[in-house]
């Protein structure tokens, strides 16, 4: 599964703090070890705004400690690696464990720990070390490009370049040892444009695990310029119900929270509209949401997850049908069910259900023929603020975007409010398009809702 251990490896050290925690009287534990390399820069203009750089490691020991009423669970975590620190952590996380409350669902997964490690191109060798200098430059390219769009673009928030890596280990005392690195690129620009009517700011971004697979850093600055000089002439619209159409950068948000809503703790807690809805038809034909954490690729791919199970892929909802719950091995024990996969950790925090990689399956028409098709209609292109309830399905968000008008865009729309109910919002959906662009770990082609209330003057 990984590498013959060295002397001062991370292996080495994830195993001597497994081996301490169960000395010292853990019944069960795991540890994760992380070790991270994060360089990030920030530029204005032609003026360099800020220059990170970052190295770190950081260790997390889970100690279950068996007694009656079931396990007795804590976590501790440290930077300090030496050997005597790790020991003394180890001693304290027992201690900590025994002074809690037991669980009788608590405990490591029995089996189903991932056997094999593919190669999921999670980084580049080449990019290893990537110079700060060179990051500069992106940020550089995107911002000129940007700056040199339009004479409307007269100033910037600015542009961002940032890379990334961490190697992660993951041991626990059902005998699994397991690592991988993994490494994320990303660049950003935000320019602001202004004329007559007021000024407005949009942004654009890439990211990748590989920088080749980056989009281009002029084609960056020149796309977000072009979503900023859209939005010039902004105006509020009339209250109506109307068709709206969720474009690539927010419909993913759609698609996050009814994955939040199928997340295995909200269901056992009882705070989700799909509690007991398991098998229904919960949206239109034409949603199949999928997580896959084997995406090769992937954002959130990895071989394993936070409890050493082998990633997989998930069909949560099949044409519109409910399929599956998102599940760790704690929240599948709540509900009588099987782990599909879906644990997330940091190294200060117990496993919990999580995404990887989340998508909504594209259909075959682009958001240009999505206008086209649309007789008096919203697309959204930002979302503002937090206003979805996950357990009644409420769901209010302030919005920005585009006007359409006999299958044209006629003017850019703010300070409005989009409102419904998820549960009607998602039989709702009647076309779904075809462009998939992956800005992070949730994606989603566009989305269009045959009608919600847009609450404006």
């Amino acid at each position: 599964m990984s590498a013959a251990r060295r002397p001062e490896s991370l292996e080495s050290i994830a195993l001597h703090a497994l081996e301490a925690v169960r000395k010292a009287g853990a019944t069960q534990a795991d540890v994760l070890l992380v070790e991270g390399d994060d360089r990030e820069v920030r530029v204005r203009g032609p003026e360099i705004e800020f220059v990170k750089q970052a190295q770190g490691r950081g260790l997390g020991i889970r100690a279950l400690v068996a007694g009656a009423g079931g396990m007795r669970t804590s976590i501790v975590s440290t930077s300090d690696l030496a050997p005597q620190t790790v020991d003394r952590m180890a001693h304290e996380a027992v201690a900590l464990a025994k002074a809690t409350a037991p669980d009788p669902l608590a405990g490591l997964p029995e089996s189903g720990f991932a056997g094999t490690l593919p190669d999921l191109a999670l980084f580049d060798p080449a990019d290893r070390d990537v110079p700060i200098a060179a990051r500069i430059e992106e940020a550089r390219r995107a911002e000129a490009a940007a700056r040199g769009a339009d004479p409307r673009i007269t100033n910037s928030e600015g542009s961002q370049a940032s890379s990334g890596s961490a190697r992660v280990v993951y041991a626990n005392s059902q005998g699994f040892v397991g690592e991988y690195e993994s490494a994320s690129h990303g660049l950003f620009s935000e320019p602001i444009a202004e004329d007559a009517s007021g000024m407005q700011r949009d942004h654009w971004s890439t990211s990748a695990h590989r920088l080749r697979d980056l989009e281009d850093a002029a084609q960056v600055g020149r796309t977000s310029a072009a979503r900023a000089l859209r939005r010039l002439g902004a105006k509020r619209v009339a209250t109506c119900e109307v068709p709206v159409l969720f474009d690539s950068r927010t419909a993913p948000s759609l698609v996050g929270q009814l994955a939040s809503c199928a997340n295995g703790y909200s269901i056992y807690r009882q705070s989700s509209f799909l509690e007991g809805r398991m098998g229904d038809a919960i949206a239109s034909e034409l949603v199949t949401l999928i997580d896959d954490g084997r995406l090769p690729g992937g954002l959130g791919s990895k071989p394993f997850d936070g409890e050493g199970l082998a990633t997989r892929r998930n069909v949560l909802v099949q044409n519109g049908r409910l399929e599956s719950w998102i599940l760790d091995h704690y929240s599948a024990r709540k509900l009588g069910l099987a782990s599909t996969g879906s644990a997330a950790r940091g190294t200060g925090s117990a496993p919990r259900a999580g995404t990887t990689n989340l998508w909504l399956e594209p259909r075959a028409k682009t958001l240009d023929e999505l206008v086209a098709e649309i007789d008096r209609g919203l697309l959204v292109t930002e979302l503002i603020g937090m206003g979805f309830n996950p357990t009644t399905g409420d769901y209010s968000r302030g919005a920005a975007g585009l006007w359409i008008e006999h299958g044209e865009i006629v003017h850019a729309v703010e300070e409005i409010t989009i409102a419904g109910r998820m549960q009607d919002m998602l039989l709702a959906i009647d076309r779904v398009g075809s462009e998939l662009v992956w800005h992070g770990r949730t994606a989603s082609p566009p989305i269009r809702i045959a009608s919600m209330v847009v609450a404006g003057s």
